[in-house]
């Protein structure tokens, strides 16, 4: 197969991906894949393949044509393909919450010599290292990672890329529990969507749609929450997006919990859990059992509620995720308390006071915890993060020098 030929065949993959046509469009790609001598067009059917896989969830086939893609841009000698490379292996472990290799792989991109694709991949290079620290709660980090993506997005004019941060900024804040902030960005991305997204997949709509769920279900608005929700999983269903409809289908249940709906909670829950499982979302099989855990604690059914909690708590672990291991060590806290189990709640509280130190959630000024109830912050253009209140009762203009207190639970 010749290099012209390899163009039309791609371009006609690509027509039958957007018409979601996906397993045609594969159909075609893998030809070109099996057939086709051109190295470019090689590389580039590689890169279908990887998009194409990532939307349906395929995060292991993922990860499979990455690694190949990567073997082809090293044939190619060329630098551009080399940095676009190592962000799809970067992009394919970041789905399978493979957090640490994520970063290095970025790290690998940065440190790359300048090319004509720097320029136009830093910011998602970026972007997707800052999902990777958000993955093992390391919030300066990720705070900075965004940050440095939105100044990429605002010097390039890519309003994709500034609606995708946005998300991910919605994320930051609401695990932080600044709900303002958290429902902003989505709310801002929503508005890209408005104005620039004509020639735009519709999951750009969907992924903002479900982060304005999110933001307003922990702000109590569940009529607003269920409505962006639904839009959204609307979308995810007509595209056959399974992450995305995992994604939905939690915070159906989330919203359903939040009613004290548990009956209908709990299969929303099972069936989210299903496709996380599939699809390899181990960070999102977390959010799910704390989620169950919370039902079965609000039925007061302990025992049920520990059992989720250790499944819950041994993938936290593995991901790395020591927001979610504080919040988990948190409930344990709070059950062995009832059960009136010393050892086993001086075992949590001294795990929660660890996690609380590798979060470094603490405002520099008032010494007191970030992220224990829903409040205004602030971040300084060098990724320190304080109360709102504080730095306007201080007025400072630098930031000041942070000092740490202890942390209480409320995390929960």
């Amino acid at each position: 197969m010749g290099q012209d030929q390899t163009k039309q065949q791609i371009e006609k993959g690509l027509q039958l991906y957007q018409s979601n046509q996906t397993e045609k469009a594969l159909q075609v790609w893998m030809k070109v894949l099996e057939k086709g001598s051109d190295l470019v067009g090689r590389f580039r059917v590689l890169g279908c393949l990887v998009t194409a896989h990532s939307e349906m969830g395929r995060y292991k086939e993922m990860l499979k044509f990455a690694v190949v893609q990567i073997d082809t841009a090293r044939g190619l000698e060329d630098a551009d393909f080399l940095l676009e490379s190592y962000l799809n292996l970067a992009r394919s472990n970041e789905k399978l919450c493979e957090f640490h290799k994520t970063i290095s792989y970025c790290k690998t991109c940065l440190g790359l010599p300048g090319t004509r694709a720097g320029a136009q991949l830093g910011g998602q290079v970026s972007l997707s290292m800052g999902n990777a620290f958000l993955g093992l709660s390391l919030f300066q980090k990720a705070l900075e990672s965004f940050e440095k993506a939105l100044r990429y997005a605002h010097n390039n004019d890519d309003t994709m890329l500034e609606c995708r941060v946005c998300c991910s900024l919605g994320s930051f804040y609401a695990q932080v529990k600044d709900y303002e902030k958290a429902l902003f960005f989505p709310c801002k991305a929503a508005e890209l969507v408005n104005d620039y997204g004509k020639g735009w997949s519709l999951k750009y709509r969907a992924m903002s749609q479900y982060h304005m769920a999110v933001a307003y279900r922990l702000l109590g608005h569940l009529g607003s929450a269920m409505e962006c929700c639904e839009e959204s999983m609307k979308i995810a269903l007509q595209h056959g997006d399974r992450p995305l409809q995992a994604l939905c289908l939690l915070c159906f249940a989330d919203i359903h919990r939040s009613r004290g709906d548990l009956e209908t909670a709990f299969p929303r829950y099972d069936s989210a859990m299903s496709i996380m499982t599939e699809i390899g979302n181990r960070l999102g099989q977390v959010h799910v059992l704390l989620g169950v855990a919370k039902c079965w604690m609000a039925r007061k059914v302990q025992d049920k509620a520990l059992d989720a909690i250790e499944k819950a708590q041994d993938l936290a672990e593995e991901v790395g995720n020591k927001l979610s291991q504080l919040k988990l060590h948190c409930l344990s806290e709070s059950i062995y308390r009832s059960k009136g189990l010393q050892r086993e709640l001086r075992t949590h509280v001294v795990r929660f006071h660890e996690c609380v130190e590798e979060t470094e959630l603490y405002c520099g000024l008032c010494g007191e915890s970030i992220g224990e109830r829903n409040s205004r912050l602030q971040a300084l253009p060098c990724s320190h993060i304080f109360h709102l209140r504080c730095l306007q009762n201080n007025g400072t203009r630098s930031c000041p020098n942070c000092r740490r207190s202890s942390m209480k639970p409320g995390f929960v």
